[in-house]
C-alpha cells in the first residue's frame, strides 16, 4: 500500500516501531499462536508490505531504543502510541505494564504516565469478577494521560494503519458470560470499562484522517 507522504522515521525505524507494537499487543497472553500469526499477517500484507516476516517478531527494550532513538520526540511517541495499544481492549494488565517500563527506561523517558494509567485501568482479572463497571476515578487523576496521549503526532502511515487495525471502530457492546446456561460475569462496554476510551477514538479519528487527508488513502477498509 503506496502512500503520496514521506515519512519522517527510516524503514528500520518503522519495522523497529512495529515490533515494538506487536510486542504490547502480545503482552498478556491474550493472543494464542493463530491470532499472533493473524496480526502479524496484517502487519506484513497491509501496514508494511515491505516487511520481512522476521521483523515482525518481538523486540528487546534495547534494539528498540538502538534503533529509534533515546530521549527522541520519536522515543516519545512510540510510547504514546504503545500505551494505546496496550488499552486498545479496555484493560491494562502487569504484563503490558512490565514491558512498557522496560520501554521506557531503554528509551530513557519517564513513566509518570505509566504511574497513572496504573490507578486508572482495571487488569483483566479484576474486570472479569466485578458485576458492575469500575468506579471512574477522579479527572484530575486522568488529565495529564490525557493531555499526554492527546499529545501523539501522526506522521507515519504504516504507523497510522496499525493504530486503526488496533483500535476498535466502534464500542462493543456489552455481554454476558455464561456457563452451562447460567451467567458467572457480565462485561459492560469497553467505553464504560476504559475510562481513556475517548483518547483512544480520538487517536483513531486522527490516524484515519491524515490516512485519507495527508495520505490520499482509501480509508474504507478501516470502516
Amino acid at each position: 500500500m503506496e502512500s503520496i507522504v514521506q515519512s519522517p522515521y527510516t524503514s528500520e525505524q518503522i519495522a523497529a516501531w512495529l515490533r515494538g507494537l506487536l510486542t504490547i499487543a502480545w503482552a498478556d497472553g491474550n493472543f494464542d499462536s493463530q491470532e499472533q500469526q493473524s496480526i502479524a499477517s496484517i502487519t506484513q500484507d497491509q501496514l508494511a508490505p515491505g516487511l520481512n516476516s522476521e521483523s515482525l517478531e518481538v523486540i528487546e527494550p534495547a534494539q528498540l531504543a538502538t534503533i529509534i532513538g533515546k530521549g527522541t520526540p520519536a522515543a516519545e511517541n512510540f510510547l504514546r502510541t504503545a500505551v494505546m495499544v496496550a488499552i486498545a481492549d479496555g484493560t491494562y494488565s502487569p504484563s503490558e505494564d512490565q514491558v512498557l517500563h522496560q520501554f521506557c527506561q531503554a528509551l530513557e523517558q519517564p513513566d509518570d504516565i505509566l504511574k497513572a494509567l496504573r490507578q486508572t485501568l482495571e487488569t483483566p482479572e479484576q474486570v472479569a469478577i466485578a458485576p458492575t463497571a469500575p468506579k471512574a476515578p477522579a479527572p484530575d487523576t486522568l488529565t495529564p494521560i490525557r493531555n499526554w496521549l492527546d499529545g501523539l503526532d501522526i506522521q507515519d502511515p504504516a504507523v497510522a494503519r496499525f493504530l486503526c487495525k488496533m483500535i476498535p471502530s466502534q464500542c462493543p457492546f456489552e455481554r454476558d458470560i455464561t456457563l452451562f446456561k447460567h451467567k458467572i460475569v457480565h462485561i459492560p462496554p469497553l467505553c464504560k470499562i476504559n475510562p481513556l476510551y475517548e483518547q483512544m477514538v480520538g487517536l483513531r479519528f486522527r490516524a484515519l484522517s491524515y490516512l485519507a487527508d495527508e495520505c490520499g488513502e482509501d480509508v474504507s477498509p478501516y470502516i
